[in-house]
Parts: C-alpha cells; sequence; structure tokens
C-alpha cells in the first residue's frame, strides 16, 4: 500500500499521524504542492482532481482524507474507538466530519493562505480587513468545535481519541505556521491539544507539524516554483 503525501496538507497529515501512530505499513510516496508535482503527469493518471492524499492498495485507488481514514480503519482493523462500531457514537465522528469541511477546514486554511500564498500570488500583503475577518471566522469555528463538538468531554465522541480529533488538530495547527495561534486564550482546547499529542506520540506529532511550522521554509519554496502560478484563477475567487 502506498500513501501520495505531503505534509503541509492538514488533510495528508491525518492520514500520515494516523498511519504512523497506528504502525500500519506503508509506502510513503512525497508529492511536493509547492513544487506543483501535483501537475505532473504521473499524478494526474493518479488522481484527476490534482490533489493529495491519495491511497493506492494495489491496483485500488482511492482519494479524500476522511474516506481514507475509513478504509484504513476497516482495513486495518483498528481499535475500535477511532470510528465507533456503536450506531450513536459512529454517527457523532461522522458529525465532524461532515461540519469540519466548510467550516473549521475552510476557515483555517484561508488564514494560512492568506499570508502564504496571497503575497506571493497578488504581489502584495493581504489587505487587513480581509486578514481580520479570515482570523474572526476562524475563532468563530473554534468557538463552535469547543461548545457544540468538544464540551467538557477529554476528546470530542468521548474519552477516547477517534477520526475526528485527528481531523481536527491538524487543521488548528495550520494557521500556527504563519504566526496564528488558535489555542491562545482557550485552555480547554490546549488541554485536549496535549491529550491529543500525548495519544499520537509527542515526536510523531511534532515530526508531523515540522514543515508547515517552518514558515521561511514554505517561502522558499514558492519562490523557486513557476507551477504555483496556475493556481491564481482558484484563488482570485477563493480570497474575494
Amino acid at each position: 500500500m502506498e500513501l501520495y503525501l505531503d505534509l503541509v496538507s492538514p488533510p495528508c497529515r491525518a492520514v500520515y499521524l494516523f498511519a504512523e501512530a497506528l504502525k500500519i505499513p506503508y509506502g510513503f510516496k512525497l508529492v511536493e504542492l509547492l513544487a506543483g508535482q501535483q501537475y505532473s503527469e504521473e499524478f494526474v493518471r493518479l488522481n484527476l482532481v490534482r490533489k493529495v492524499p491519495v491511497l493506492k492498495d494495489g491496483s485500488f485507488v482511492l482519494t479524500e482524507s476522511t474516506a481514507i481514514l475509513e478504509y484504513l480503519v476497516q482495513k486495518c482493523s483498528v481499535a475500535d474507538h477511532w470510528f465507533p462500531a456503536d450506531l450513536q457514537q459512529r454517527a457523532r465522528v461522522n458529525e465532524y466530519l461532515s461540519w469540519q469541511h466548510l467550516n473549521l477546514r475552510y476557515h483555517c486554511a484561508k488564514v494560512f493562505l492568506l499570508r502564504t500564498l496571497y503575497p506571493f500570488l497578488m504581489g502584495s500583503e493581504a489587505p487587513k480587513e480581509k486578514m481580520d475577518a479570515a482570523v474572526e471566522d476562524m475563532k468563530q469555528s473554534l468557538n463552535l468545535l469547543e461548545e457544540k463538538f468538544l464540551q467538557d468531554k477529554p476528546f470530542i465522541v468521548g474519552n477516547k481519541i477517534s477520526l475526528a480529533d485527528l481531523v481536527a488538530m491538524v487543521e488548528i495547527m495550520q494557521p500556527l505556521g504563519v504566526g496564528v495561534d488558535g489555542f491562545e486564550g482557550r485552555p480547554k482546547l490546549t488541554a485536549w491539544r496535549d491529550r491529543v499529542k500525548k495519544e499520537l506520540g509527542p515526536k510523531l506529532f511534532e515530526r508531523a507539524h515540522e514543515a508547515v511550522l517552518n514558515s521561511s521554509g514554505l517561502q522558499q519554496k514558492m519562490q523557486n516554483n513557476t507551477e504555483l502560478q496556475k493556481l491564481k484563477p482558484m484563488f482570485l475567487k477563493y480570497f474575494r
């Protein structure tokens, strides 16, 4: 089994952390997004959408991180708490996974991209009002994560870690790479982060986030990549 990943991407980090923490055998295939490798003919044959992560298991190819995580859960017979067999607990995991795409994930990503890609593609820093609005949207999503999903539980679904915690965590870590700390002033989220980190293993957690927290390295890769200009039409809509 092969996993095509770039650890700058939160969904890739979720898949990577899960596979590594549970010692699932796989081959790591690096697809450097900031080098434009997702546009290579070889990768497009694998995934027409030109995105990572991608799982290849023999002749079977699967895209979308949450689908990949659920596939790994069922293929590798992992502990039940990751994706519970209990109908209502599994529904809670799926509830979070369904919500996060256009909420926490979208808003954390926008903060990150306004600080990284916007200056590169647009030739100037993001306007302050645009940046402030993005940070406020992220804060609102973090409020919902705390109040609706986490509440006073150790983890999103209850007393044990699940896929929901993993997927949430990698998104909140993304803005840290550009100096925006979603945990600041949120002791409940900070304590939850520490529990998730402990469950996954601190060294693994740090290794997974090393690339995204190295903002100078990201800037250098962008400066050396002309392929990123292909993204400009898409991000012009995103940055409105």
